[in-house]
């Protein structure tokens, strides 16, 4: 039988081609086609749960070609010789759909009887929403998945249909993943591979909300390459496989990373305490990938202070500099201020204005309005809203003093700024947040719930840091940052005096 399923899996992968081959590029990006490529289906059909004998009823949404549906018929043949399954596959694309049903046809006549299947040709939101929701997108024993990618704008017809079955979805992965685990029976088991996106930032905490009350997660698979699974279609993001059940218990979550696809992974067991925190109010998806994930992150668990315990608040730079054209200046005059913008950020300080940003780096408010967008002059301590991929650390500080530009400063909105009701820090505390969110310590911690390169306003809240005194105390500094060996051993020797255990 393994002889004959590894030719039905090479069948489906000869008709994924075919189709890949086939379909216009244009038409492909705006549906957020992605199709599954054969090393990845099968590493995602060997995560579910199977049952030993009865029937199985599979859920495809967005089944493409079948890539996915054909490896999990391929497992059930060659592992269950007493389980057939029923798969209830959903595709849109009309021009898809002949390449889907080749490939539910060649899994039929393997399975000699033991596998059925119905097409669903609608658009999957649609079809589930509604009141002619179509009942055949309910009460299955298992939903398998490779979501479509893109955004849904807030007044589109499926985010309004989505957002009536009791969900906001800002896009149309998360909207597949919502219906897909409304979708299941209790005790139902969800598998998909998805952006990692999701498991953090506030752009989706009421669809992680939804999904968490909805499925209990059994498992996650990290890839740590941003380009093997989908080498070929372009895609970028850091891509999760995980699994959930709905109303399943909360034990233990398996927690594993490879650098492709499972030629190299590696996996442990961890509470479920320990994946999602069941005092964090947006509910992160925390990774700890290994032993020192797990050790990093009771450290800055155990740590004092919340940020509003510290009497800081980090917030967004407020200037959008499209949105005030008309304040922007290519030089100096003398009501002008500076605008900062990431490419600023040299060193732990400041390098303006910076010859080799083509940008307007000042600032001349026109009205009231324009006047709100300013800092007053102080000291800051400013993070990056986004790394380049090619830097070593997700998260990269710099303190702003007012001793080397006088006057208030604009901050541009890809940068975050920590601050005191809109005013500056004293200095120490300023040079001490700096030392400290440029810490191993924290950009490691910050790896296990972030699987992009974005830095968020809300994740810098959600982080627990050492009191005031012990900032100041990193913030003894002058002049340049410190080497970073010397950034970690300040940071070591303060959690240390915390009486925090590294």
């Amino acid at each position: 039988m393994k002889l004959v399923t590894d030719d039905l899996l090479n069948q489906a992968e000869q008709i994924r081609t075919e189709a890949l081959g086939n379909l216009d590029a244009a038409s492909q990006s705006a549906l957020g086609q992605f199709f599954t490529p054969v090393r990845a289906a099968v590493l995602i059909a060997s995560i579910p749960r199977l049952p030993e004998a009865g029937q199985v009823r599979l859920l495809d949404p967005g089944a493409g070609s079948g890539m996915l549906s054909a490896a999990l018929v391929a497992r059930i043949l060659t592992e269950r010789p007493n389980l057939s399954v029923h798969v209830v596959a959903v595709e849109c694309d009309h021009l898809v759909v002949p390449y889907l049903r080749k490939t539910l046809e060649a899994c039929s006549l393997v399975g000699g009887g033991r596998v059925i299947f119905d097409i669903i040709e609608d658009d999957f939101i649609m079809a589930a929403t509604g009141l002619d929701a179509d009942e055949r997108l309910v009460e299955h024993d298992l939903v398998v998945q490779n979501p479509p990618y893109a955004k849904l704008a807030s007044s589109s017809a499926h985010r309004v249909a989505v957002r009536k079955a009791g969900v906001d979805a800002p896009n149309l992965y998360a909207a597949f993943l919502a219906l897909g685990a409304a979708g299941l029976k209790q005790g139902g088991q969800l598998v998909a591979i998805t952006p990692r996106s999701f498991c953090n930032g506030p752009y989706f905490g009421a669809f992680r909300s939804y999904l968490l009350d909805h499925i209990t997660l059994d498992r996650v698979h990290v890839f740590e390459s941003r380009s093997t699974v989908f080498a070929e279609t372009g895609v970028l993001q850091e891509n999760v496989i995980f699994s959930g059940t709905r109303r399943g218990v909360q034990g233990a979550v398996i927690l594993s990373v490879s650098n492709g696809h499972e030629d190299d992974a590696a996996q442990r067991s961890v509470a479920y305490r320990d994946a999602v925190h069941q005092d964090d109010p947006h509910r992160f998806i925390r990774i700890a990938a290994d032993e020192k994930d797990i050790e990093t992150a009771e450290v800055m668990l155990a740590l004092p202070c919340t940020l509003k315990e510290l009497g800081v608040e980090v917030s967004t730079g407020r200037v959008v500099d499209f949105r005030s054209r008309s304040a922007l200046l290519t030089g100096p005059i003398p009501a002008a201020n500076p605008l900062i913008y990431p490419g600023n950020l040299r060193g732990g300080g400041f390098e303006w204005p910076r010859q080799s940003i083509r940008k307007a780096q000042w600032f001349a408010p026109i009205d009231a309005k324009d006047k709100e967008l300013l800092l007053p002059e102080g000291w800051y301590c400013v993070v990056k809203r986004f790394s380049a991929k090619e830097e070593k650390r997700r998260i990269v500080a710099s303190v702003w003093s007012p001793h080397e530009v006088h006057g208030p400063v604009a901050f541009e909105n890809h940068l975050n700024v920590f601050h005191v009701k809109g005013e500056g820090l004293d200095e120490e505390t300023a040079r001490g947040l700096t030392v400290w969110m440029n810490s191993t310590l924290v950009d490691r911690f910050f790896r296990t719930f972030s699987g992009h390169t974005q830095v968020n306003a809300t994740d810098l809240r959600s982080m627990r840091f050492p009191t005031r005194d012990a900032l100041r105390q990193l913030g003894q500094y002058t002049g340049l940052l410190p080497s970073q060996t010397d950034v970690d051993q300040l940071v070591s020797a303060v959690v240390s005096a915390s009486g925090i255990a590294e």
